[in-house]
């Protein structure tokens, strides 16, 4: 249900912005800091691989597998948050592909200062990804100090 919800919300906002907007049109939101535009993105995150449809159909296909097959494995070792991020990564990464082959390019909307113009599909990839980080981070930190604390118990006796 979260993936349809994201998938849906990007591809609405989406539809929306080329209905609406020129091709390199711009609103105003807040100034020139925050402003709501229709830019094609043919390229991956940050236009890299740009024009190269081949790479970024690759590069997509190949996370989106790669989250779902985490999730799998995060889901049988009785994790929930994690694989609740995958998803979250993997339904971007969908609604991207959805544009990709359907469009030849992404729709970017969002620009805030000088950053990169992004969408929402992008704001749940990347907040996602961050957030994953740190969970494995923390995962594996306790891991580390959990093993110590087994390995001080078993020699003091």
């Amino acid at each position: 249900m979260i993936a349809v919800i994201i998938i849906a919300t990007d591809q609405l906002t989406k539809y929306a912005v080329r209905a609406n907007l020129e091709l390199g049109e711009a609103i105003p939101v807040l100034g020139n800091w925050f402003r709501i535009c229709y830019v094609q993105n043919t390229g991956t995150a940050f236009s890299m691989f740009e024009g190269n449809r081949f790479i970024t159909i690759f590069l997509t296909s190949a996370l989106i597998i790669g989250c779902v097959v985490y999730a799998i494995t995060e889901i049988r070792a009785g994790h929930k948050l994690v694989p609740l991020l995958l998803c979250c990564i993997a339904s971007g990464g969908i609604s991207n592909m959805i544009d990709r082959l359907t469009l030849g390019f992404v729709t970017d909307m969002i620009s805030c200062g000088k950053f990169a113009v992004f969408n929402v599909a992008d704001m749940f990839i990347t907040t996602c990804c961050i957030l994953l980080m740190l969970m494995v981070l923390v995962m594996y930190k306790n891991e580390v100090d959990e093993k110590k604390a087994s390995e001080k118990g078993g020699s003091d006796e």
